[in-house]
């Protein structure tokens, strides 16, 4: 495909910053413009605890960890919070020292004690969840139950304790998805929704404060005889991913939403003639709403807000009206579609009773609800793939010589059997046919047929359908570009198969010459050449298929949706991937064990100075480095040029590309050149077709007198002397060494 050189534009944002959106998202321990502003507390010790950098609002687990034989063994020994003081200094706080002989599982069977120990409980479990990276599914059920319960009314807990457990469920927001996926699983009492609908009713409790966390915002509202019908609840976009302190405001008095260019979500909560306090609560993310018809694989961040009146009783005549401006790189995906949601905690799932979508300022999404809980927009998305333009010049002319040449070469091959006294040299002509396959399907089937629909509409269909997606990126099936890559997968598989099997054969005819092929090698290296790589594709698409359930979209496990060829995987799960086991692998053993052989043949045959030879027989060196290059092409030794453009610099990647391009898009036409044009039979037949010519341009008089006679005059020489060609084609003549091995 064509090489383009990257752009390198200059770095706008610093210190780990993204461009995304026209601004930069920062990390949590950079803020400003740039992201250059420093929003974290230096490296501290206290209490002889060792801390690393702590990002301001944010709990750090110290260095030391309890020793193996604790209950608590490899977790944090204490925390210590970097937070903003009231005169907007960044300060640390006070080391908070846990007990190593306790952990998630003890705690949980320590709820009945919540009423009594409700402070040292909370504190235990915020400091056994400060690193988040390493709990499990078991400790995330545990910590839940044990927040869950310190929320709980009845249990009477302080409100120290409640404000600890706000930190807790904030951190235990930050562990991975798929730990959480697996906790959701085990997690028979429902703990999630009872967490959920515990920390709803304290969100009235808190008077007019605002608590914000990491992952998790609160926010009650009192409300007087003289308040008005609604509640406008607004959080804005923070520099990075995460909710900040003074990101979220209440307006008492307004009646409508009214967001701007900051506004990253709105809830207008209309509660009518009530006049009850209310409260709000804001997810960062939605992994304590793990959903079994909807599923997220991507890492957009999908806030979930919950807004709510304190009220035994369902209260009439209220409803909710909301604006999410989703968050998501606009220049790697497309939003296709939304559906307004709220949490139906009776079938602990996403439902859309109640719901439906509004009208909304350009750049947000709008929802309606006629009831009060947790809300969400669950979005689908459509990757903005960047299809590579078609292949350039150079490929495409060097595509089509090899095409050519294989094509000439395999006719050569079978049509020759005779002349040549020899059968049919079984390893080249099948070589030359799984490379010629593999040319064809490359130039005329690489490109993604669904290149030419990308961009038709980006605008957000079917605006009155409120279904719930399936999973959130969407993406357009094409089961032909799907076989093209397989069948790429296997002809090239076939190719390298080939050209080992060319090196273990030359390694019989020439190391081991006194010993005969082994029997049946011609029907051995068949099945080994056209089967192995059958059986590695079919078992690869399987695998991919298996594990995908009943995931529809499995192809793109298996290929890439920018071209019809093997998907790359992240470098985070490239041990894993199929494209490391079914093609890296074993093309990789292929190339080092011809290498090796193709070392030995060159030392010990090709290059090897006979003293019992007279100077008149000894083989020259044209000759020598002809035999050399018949050899090398047929090992596919050009092919470790590819490693080289794994290097991690644009300049000398783009170098290698455009040799491995030159080099491998004509490796048909090199195996033409050494392993036809080279052969007598060839030169023979070649010389008889120019002698033909030749005598037939003698019979032909002139006869158009508008053509100058000394133009004729060099015509008629330059055709006389055509001839004389063959005398050249000897030089080229191979080796009596390479010719026979060629033949076998």
């Amino acid at each position: 495909l064509s090489v383009s050189v990257p752009s390198t534009s200059v770095q706008f944002c610093r210190n780990g910053g993204t461009w995304q959106n026209s601004r930069c998202i920062c990390t949590e321990e950079w803020t400003g413009l740039r992201c250059t502003i420093a929003n974290f507390c230096e490296n501290s010790t206290a209490l002889n605890f060792t801390f690393a950098r702590i990002a301001v609002g944010r709990y750090g687990p110290s260095l030391e960890t309890c020793g193996v034989g604790t209950a608590n063994a490899g977790t944090p020994r204490a925390t210590r919070l970097c937070n903003v003081s009231e005169y907007g200094e960044i300060k640390l706080g006070d080391a908070l020292v846990g007990n190593c002989e306790e952990n998630l599982e003890t705690l949980e069977m320590q709820i009945d004690n919540i009423t009594t120990e409700s402070k040292t409980i909370s504190s235990e479990a915020q400091i056994l969840t400060a690193n988040a990276s390493i709990l499990t599914p078991a400790n995330i059920t545990s910590a839940t139950r044990v927040v869950g319960q310190i929320f709980n009314e009845s249990r009477r807990a302080e409100q120290q304790a409640k404000r600890i457990a706000i930190t807790t469920v904030s951190q235990l927001l930050d562990a991975s998805e798929e730990v959480f996926q697996k906790a959701a699983m085990i997690d028979e009492d429902k703990s999630f929704s009872t967490l959920i609908e515990q920390m709803e009713s304290y969100s009235f409790s808190l008077g007019d404060e605002t608590i914000v966390e990491p992952n998790i915002a609160i926010q009650s509202v009192t409300r007087g005889d003289d308040a008005g019908s609604s509640v406008l609840f607004s959080v804005q976009k923070g520099s990075s991913g995460s909710l900040v302190s003074g990101g979220t405001s209440i307006d008492k008095t307004a009646d409508r939403l009214n967001p701007n260019e900051q506004t990253e979500l709105q809830i207008l909560l209309k509660t009518g003639k009530n006049k009850n306090s209310c409260g709000f609560v804001v997810y960062q993310n939605h992994k304590l709403f793990q959903s079994k018809t909807f599923t997220a694989t991507s890492d957009f961040s999908q806030k979930i807000i919950s807004g709510k009146i304190n009220s035994s009783d369902q209260v009439p005549d209220v409803s909710v009206e909301m604006v999410f401006n989703p968050a998501y790189d606009k220049r790697e995906f497309q939003l296709h579609s939304y559906a307004c949601v709220y949490w139906n905690v009776s079938t602990n799932d996403w439902d859309t009773h109640g719901c439906q979508k509004t009208e909304s300022p350009e750049g947000f999404l709008g929802c309606r609800c006629n009831h009060t809980t947790n809300f969400a927009v669950l979005m689908t998305f459509k990757k903005d793939y960047q299809y590579p333009k078609s292949l350039d010049i150079l490929s495409n002319i060097g595509c089509a010589l090899s095409i050519a040449g294989l094509a000439l070469t395999i006719i050569f091959q079978i049509v020759t059997r005779k002349i040549r006294k020899t059968s049919v040299t079984w390893v080249l002509v099948s070589l030359c046919t799984s490379m010629l396959i593999f040319n064809l399907l490359f130039v005329f089937g690489i490109e993604n047929s669904n290149k030419n629909l990308v961009k038709s509409d980006t605008n957000i269909p079917n605006d009155n359908d409120n279904e719930i997606p399936a999973r959130d990126t969407v993406d357009t099936p094409n089961p032909s570009c799907t076989a093209v890559a397989a069948f790429l997968h296997y002809f090239l598989l076939v190719t390298f198969t080939w050209n080992g099997l060319s090196a273990t054969q030359l390694y019989f005819l020439l190391i081991r010459t006194m010993k005969p092929l082994p029997p049946h090698f011609i029907a051995i290296i068949s099945l080994v050449g056209w089967g192995v790589p059958a059986i590695i594709v079919g078992v690869t698409v399987g695998i991919i298929y298996a594990q995908s359930g009943d995931n529809l979209h499995w192809e793109l496990d298996y290929r890439q949706e920018e071209i019809c060829w093997l998907a790359i995987p992240e470098s985070d799960n490239f041990v894993k991937s199929p494209f490391l086991w079914s093609f890296i692998i074993p093309v990789t053993i292929i190339l080092i064990t011809n290498i090796v052989i193709f070392i030995i043949i060159t030392v010990k045959v090709l290059w090897k100075n006979n003293q019992n030879l007279t100077s008149t027989k000894k083989v020259s060196s044209l000759k020598k480095i002809l035999s050399t290059l018949s050899i090398a092409v047929v090992f596919g030794v050009t092919w470790i040029l590819a490693y080289a453009m794994l290097i991690n610099d644009d300049n000398i990647r783009i170098v290698f590309s455009y040799i491995f391009c030159l080099f491998n898009t004509t490796q048909g036409l090199q195996i033409f050149i050494l392993y036809t044009v080279r052969t007598k039979a060839f030169q023979s037949e070649a010389s008889k077709v120019l002698k033909s010519l030749s005598s037939s341009f003698d019979r032909v008089k002139p006869s158009a007198s508008w053509i100058p006679l000394r133009l004729r005059v060099r015509m008629y020489n330059m055709l006389r002397s055509i001839p004389s060609l063959n005398e050249r084609f000897r030089l080229l003549e191979p080796s009596g060494v390479s010719e026979e091995t060629s033949l076998s």
